[in-house]
């Protein structure tokens, strides 16, 4: 058992934390891109303000809040730097979604005496793992691992293989220490720039058996909860990881809305019209319109991911009582999630088209939300179309398509 390190620490402390940063990461930005990876003053922050121990197991030194609190610090982080945001997320989420899966004997060597525990990961098969003596031989290379410069683990998906077929026989994760992986920077993009969504590489090497978890079936279409869950009475430990990686995304995208709209309303008090009688922007009516429409899509989308957030902790109750999450609920869950993104995104598109010119100057605090929010809409998760089509053929009793 360890102990955090503020054991008495609420939701609402942990809220106002995020709003004191929301200032001190816009001022950063500029340094965060051009750093390409978080800063470190960033990551001691968070480290300090136990953003990290949001969903962490109590017992093994977090704070294990309900996801609706996690999704509204990650909202706030993100309205101030939304590659940060992105970085936190994706990274606070793991110990419920994936690590809690892992076997005890895991979840005690990673997270050690401290509960100090970052492990950002690659959903993405990347590597394999082959079964031998005393556990499986595995190597990969992993694209995109946003956050790896300041992890102290790495979660890689996995393809095990059938030593006698070459078959695969499982989605898996191995859960890899960060001496046993190096990093290599390939990631220069058109936004997210600041997230160090860098290459990892695992060369060869031999992990126990509790180190690497299965997951699912080959497809995904079958999803294994794994032993170590077990361990925990809190329902927030027993939900589908799917549904709680859209949550960890869709916090970022309305998020970044939230940002924008601030910056929008600072370009609407701050600049007047082109053309006499050159009134202030915010006293023209098609700019009113434009922000009240752009701040009724960013409050439909929150409102509807914290219900979400909500939505999800009923249905791991549900799972941890002995009913489980079909498909056809989570499939509906993520398209729901999506829909937030795609709200955000119209939000932030709005604001980027209508704020002028400067908005598209290379250092723009607005352009980088737009970009920023473009890249993230290149995620395999944020696909709706894929998964309204399963959702879909779910509903009618149709088997899904591979894939989210």
């Amino acid at each position: 058992m360890i102990t955090p390190p503020e054991p008495g620490l609420t939701p609402p402390e942990m809220l106002r934390r995020a709003e004191v940063l929301r200032p001190v990461l816009r001022a950063r930005q500029d340094h965060c891109e051009e750093l390409g990876r978080l800063p470190e003053e960033t990551n001691q922050d968070f480290i300090n303000a136990g953003f990290y121990r949001l969903l962490q197991p109590r017992r093994f030194g977090g704070y294990e809040l309900s996801v609706t609190d996690f999704i509204r610090v990650m909202i706030e982080v993100s309205r101030g730097c939304s590659e940060s945001g992105w970085v936190l997320s994706l990274t606070t989420g793991h110990p419920a979604a994936f690590v809690a899966g892992f076997e005890e004997r895991a979840q005690c060597e990673v997270y050690g005496e401290t509960g100090d525990f970052r492990a950002p990961g690659v959903a993405i098969p990347g590597g394999a793992a082959i079964p031998v003596p005393g556990g499986y031989m595995a190597k990969g290379t992993w694209d995109y691992c946003s956050g790896c410069d300041i992890a102290t683990h790495f979660l890689g998906a996995v393809m095990v293989i059938d030593p006698a077929t070459k078959a695969p026989q499982a989605y898996a994760y191995a859960l890899v220490d960060r001496k046993d992986f190096t990093i290599i920077d390939n990631w220069n993009m058109l936004g997210m720039q600041g997230t160090g969504s860098r290459r990892v590489v695992v060369e060869e090497m031999t992990l126990p058996s509790h180190r690497v978890l299965a997951f699912g079936d080959p497809a995904m279409q079958k999803m294994y909860p794994g032993p170590g869950r077990a361990l925990f009475d809190n329902p927030l430990f027993h939900g589908p990881t799917l549904p709680l990686l859209m949550c960890e995304m869709a916090s970022v995208a309305v998020g970044a809305a939230r940002g924008a709209l601030d910056l929008y309303e600072e370009n609407l008090r701050e600049k007047k019209w082109l053309l006499p009688p050159f009134p202030p922007r915010y006293e023209m009516q098609d700019f009113q319109r434009n922000y009240g429409n752009a701040q009724g899509l960013t409050d439909t989308a929150e409102a509807a991911l914290l219900r979400l957030g909500d939505d999800y902790m009923q249905m791991a109750r549900a799972v941890m009582e002995g009913t489980p999450a079909t498909l056809e609920v989570q499939r509906k869950f993520m398209r729901a999630g999506q829909q937030c993104v795609q709200l955000a995104w119209e939000a932030v598109e709005l604001m980027f088209r209508t704020a002028g010119t400067s908005s598209s100057r290379k250092n723009s605090p607005l352009g980088r939300y737009f970009k920023n929010l473009a890249v993230l809409r290149t995620h395999p998760v944020a696909q709706w179309d894929h998964t309204s089509t399963n959702v879909a053929r779910l509903h009618f009793g149709v088997p899904p398509l591979s894939g989210f």
